[in-house]
């Protein structure tokens, strides 16, 4: 096996959207480092999601700074191949050095000594620092409540394409974030009958009077905000890019034919049981729904900003009876409902990287990235910094501060190395010695050219 022990100064796990852009970032300050992909660059755009899954972010807002989307208009939203097409394009531009068809197995701290040990599908590498940046999207998680039943045909939303993989008959959709209710809609929209379980969620508006919600979000500072509000961690956001962007609206999804139903509780024998918080659940996301558009008016007036008025925007459909009466349980056979897609998220996984990074939950302890375990770092994952950060521009200025710190870590330890070259052998009388003096004010005077003082 290979060894690799001076070449790499730092390596970076993952060539998804945030290891092409903290590549950048340690190219742009001579940083020595390589990038390792254990499929090709930005695979899961490629052949981790559905097939006709388009960016929710229109492509003036969800790419890096320095290269716009090639045969996109600004204001439309790049179809998934394009997004895939876009960082193997940009990681080209800069020529960064990513090895593909490489997993990392191990990564474990040295032993008095400086560094790490990666543990790879083609050998061992050393290395001063660890990037971590495979995302927040690493392994699907379906929960325990799925019935244990071989005549359901049921799949995370990683795992679906397109409606021809699943067998005649209705389909149960769990979870109505951004992914569940794309996947309803195209099922719906493909003749099937649909159920779509809605938990809590925020839905903003994808446009209004003008303006793209993302770009409503960055000029009322939204995007910037460092902490999430209380009891929103597990609050989803419903929003699409597709058939060119629309509002979702869970009461036009209805009367479109879609049947909504609570979150969903459990299975008993063919049985699925709902939570009776559907009307609740809506209710909250047409308060945060309006609550944008409150702010988008407040800010529009303060500003001055000549941006036509939109009074349609707050008409609100009237209530379907799926969710004036709504359904408590529905027997799955009875119903035609032959299968599940899960759209219930991911969970990380970091069981390869054996260092001190995570506290006694697993999840990862860290400042902006920086973790406590010196020389690892994260990127790419939900609110690292701030609210934007596990989108594609978000993560791009997170992989700067990453980046930089990386440089000034590696000046302190320059000024290491050059002040045991200009230190006394062992036995020589330096105190006070001419030698002795002018070997610190030279190590003094390298720290002020690095610019740390």
């Amino acid at each position: 096996m290979t060894v690799e022990r001076t070449a790499i100064d730092t390596l970076v796990v993952g060539a998804g959207q945030a290891g092409v852009a903290i590549s950048e970032h340690l190219s742009r300050l001579g940083v020595p480092h390589l990038v390792l992909e254990r499929a090709r660059i930005a695979e899961r755009w490629r052949t981790g999601r559905w097939d006709s899954l388009v960016a929710n972010g229109p492509a003036w807002h969800d790419r890096f700074p320095n290269l716009e989307f090639a045969d996109v208009d600004p204001d439309a939203f790049a179809p998934k191949e394009q997004v895939a097409d876009y960082f193997v394009a940009y990681a080209k531009k800069f020529e960064a050095p990513i090895r593909t068809g490489v997993e990392v197995k191990q990564v474990v701290r040295n032993a008095g000594r400086q560094g790490f040990t990666i543990e790879t599908s083609e050998g061992t590498i050393e290395a001063n620092r660890v990037v971590v940046a495979t995302g927040p999207f690493q392994r699907p998680v379906i929960p325990p409540i799925a019935p244990q039943d071989s005549s359901l045909t049921q799949m995370h939303s990683a795992d679906y394409r397109n409606p021809g993989q699943l067998p005649e008959g209705g389909v149960l959709v769990v979870g109505a974030g951004s992914s569940g209710v794309q996947i309803a809609d195209e099922l719906q929209r493909a003749g099937k009958r649909v159920y779509l379980s809605v938990g809590a969620h925020d839905r903003p508006p994808r446009a209004y009077r003008g303006r793209d919600f993302c770009w409503w979000l960055g000029v009322l500072g939204e995007w910037d905000a460092e902490v999430m509000k209380p009891g929103r961690e597990h609050v989803t956001i419903a929003v699409s890019g597709a058939r060119g962007g629309y509002t979702v609206d869970f009461r036009r999804l209805a009367h479109q034919g879609i049947t909504l139903v609570g979150l969903t509780k459990a299975f008993d024998n063919g049985v699925a049981s709902f939570e009776a918080d559907l009307a609740a659940n809506i209710a909250r996301g047409d308060e945060n729904y309006l609550s944008l558009l409150d702010a988008a008016d407040a800010y529009a007036e303060r500003n001055g900003l000549d941006l036509p008025g939109e009074p349609e925007a707050r008409v609100i459909p009237a209530d379907p009876e799926c969710v004036t009466h709504p359904l408590h349980d529905l027997d799955l056979a009875k119903a035609g409902v032959t299968s599940i897609i899960w759209a219930t998220g991911y969970a990380v996984d970091f069981s390869w990287l054996q260092v001190n990074a995570f506290d006694e939950k697993g999840k990862p302890t860290h400042q902006r990235g920086v973790s406590k375990e010196p020389g690892v770092y994260f990127l790419g994952l939900p609110w690292l910094s701030r609210r934007g950060s596990a989108f594609i521009w978000g993560v791009w200025h997170d992989a700067k501060h990453v980046a930089d710190h990386i440089a000034t870590q590696r000046k302190y330890l320059a000024y290491y190395d050059e002040s045991q070259r200009h230190a006394p052998s062992r036995g020589e009388d330096s105190a006070g010695s001419a030698d002795g003096v002018s070997a610190a004010g030279s190590s003094v005077h390298n720290v002020s050219e690095m610019g740390l003082n």
